[in-house]
Parts: structure tokens; sequence; C-alpha cells
């Protein structure tokens, strides 16, 4: 696809002033943040002759598609469904703005607009039309809203080049967060089917029209990573040599703090709590009462015979009174 890679390089760099005068120069809005912005001239500027319609998305090749996401300046990988939802949030919304928490605040037929053009089911009710967009939104992050840093710093390296050199440029790496555990890879985990994922599903669930919305956006946001929960469950069940309880419980709390989950509610932290224990029961884990104590720790068992000492004191004097 052959381009003006002079001013694409240009676009790239501008700044948010500069980007609002070369749109006041061609009478087009300037509104909207840098990013927005820079997309919206980045498609009447350099893709004049390309339709980036809904329908027009739909009939794009898988290749041809990579190209635009390249253009501009996004992750262009993944499946063609995956690009073709990229580029569409890339073209109709701001990624600041467009949150999976900022969904609560949708009624049901923007919902279901946005599960029609995100090529998602259209039947179900408003939580789990919210559900399906949540999840899209999740596997997108950080894939589309914001040119990559070193195009926005750099620009092309060399603008006389074909549009080819920058392919690298604009593959996203995203780091996950491993955490540093003794795993025990003699401890046999059973793997969570799918039917028991969509039960956690539910259950995050119960109770969501009756949350406010803030509540409701962070139940979603782990909606959404369900998957990622399931794994991080049997992590900790390995290292915990298959045992499951309250302190299992509260590993998982930090780990999910860790990785940005939105926990910071304790409505939420029961539910994820809650959600957690069924599928690591599901899993074969051997459960622990939070009433069972650790008589490992020799502190402990002298607490505990401190306890019953003050009690059969109390004992005594009642008995001589």
């Amino acid at each position: 696809m052959q381009v003006d890679q002079v001013l694409l390089d240009d676009l790239y760099r501008s700044r948010l002033m500069s980007l609002r005068q070369k749109a006041e120069e061609i009478k087009l809005s300037k509104s909207g943040s840098v990013e927005v912005l820079r997309a919206r001239l980045i498609q009447y500027q350099i893709l004049t002759d390309t339709d980036l319609s809904w329908d027009g998305i739909q009939s794009m090749p898988h290749k041809q598609i990579g190209e635009v996401l390249k253009i501009f300046g996004i992750k262009s990988s993944g499946s063609h469904k995956e690009r073709r939802q990229r580029l569409w949030l890339h073209l109709n919304f701001d990624s600041r703005r467009m949150t999976i928490e900022r969904l609560a605040e949708l009624d049901r037929d923007k919902l279901h607009v946005m599960c029609q053009h995100l090529e998602l089911p259209l039947t179900g009710n408003r939580t789990i039309l919210m559900g399906r967009v949540a999840g899209v939104l999740t596997s997108q992050f950080n894939a589309w809203g914001r040119i990559k840093r070193s195009l926005r710093r750099n620009g092309i390296p060399n603008v006389t080049n074909n549009l080819n050199d920058i392919s690298e440029l604009n593959e996203q790496i995203i780091s996950v967060e491993i955490p540093n555990l003794n795993l025990r890879q003699d401890v046999e985990i059973n793997i969570a089917s799918s039917a028991a994922l969509e039960d956690a599903h539910d259950s995050l669930l119960m109770g969501f029209e009756n949350s406010d919305f803030t509540t409701q956006g962070d139940i979603l946001t782990i909606q959404a990573r369900i998957e990622d929960l399931d794994r991080m469950i049997s992590t900790i069940i390995r290292s915990h040599e298959g045992f499951w309880g309250e302190k299992e419980s509260d590993l998982l709390l930090r780990l999910a703090t860790r990785r940005g989950w939105p926990l910071s509610n304790d409505k939420v932290r029961e539910k994820l709590v809650l959600v957690a224990t069924n599928i690591a029961e599901i899993k074969g884990a051997k459960m622990k009462s939070s009433t069972e104590i650790d008589l490992s720790d020799s502190g402990t068992i002298d607490r505990v015979r401190n306890k019953l000492s003050k009690i059969d004191n109390l004992l005594a004097e009642r008995k001589k009174s």
C-alpha cells in the first residue's frame, strides 16, 4: 500500500496543537484527544482512498487490514476478526474513555450496537451484552487508541523507504508478570472445564444490577479475566502442596492486586475469593477450613496453651466462689 510517508511521519511526531492546526486547515473537526485527532488526520489525509466504514472494514482482506493498522501505528497482528475489531475501536472511540468501567454507564441499546460492530452475539440482557464487550476490551487492551511510543518519538526511521520498513516497530510486546513461586510438579491439578468457568462468570454477576457503577465496572473487569484467574489458582495450588484455604485466598488477592485488578472494594474481593474457592475445589484442591490452626508454629501452640490455662483458672475461681 503506497502512502505519503513524509506526511505520515509528520503526523506521528506532531503534538496536539499542531494536529489541531492541521485539522483546521483542511476543515476537519479538531475535537478529541491527541490520539483521536491523529487517527482522524491519518484517516482523511493518508488513507483517503480507503473505505474505513464498518462495511468497508468488513470487506478488507486479512493482509490489507494489517497494513492499515500499521499505518495507524497500532498493533497489527492477530486473527482477521481481532484486526477488524481493533480497527473499528481505534476509529470510533477514545481508548482513555472507552474502558470496562465506562461500560456500566451504557444502556442496552448502545451495548447492542457495540456488540453488532464487534461481531459478537446480540442475544441476552444488558449484563450479558456488557460482559461480551468487556471481553473484547480486555483482549484488545493497549492494542489500539495510541500509536507506538517509538513512532511518536522518532517517527518513521527512514521516510524514503517502503512502509514495510516500519512493520517491526508496530508490533506490541506485552510483558506478563509471573509470580516467583516454588512450584510442585507432583501435585495433580484438574483442569477447570469451560462449564465451570461459565459458572464462575455467572457467580460474579450475582446481584450485579444492585451494585453501583464503579462496582459493576470492577466486576466486569474481573469477569473478562476469568481464564487468568483459573491459571493463577492452579499455580497457587501447586505451590501449596495441593491445598486451598484462607492463606491461599490472601495470596491470590495480593497477586491479582499486583497485576492491576480492581480489588479496592470489599464486595468485589469477597466475590473473587468465593469464585476462586469454587474453582479450586473443582480442580481437586484439598480444602482447608478457615478455623484450622497451623500447629507447626510453636508460637501458635504457646498462644493456645496460654488461652486454655486462662480458661482453667477462670473455671477454678468460679468453683471456689
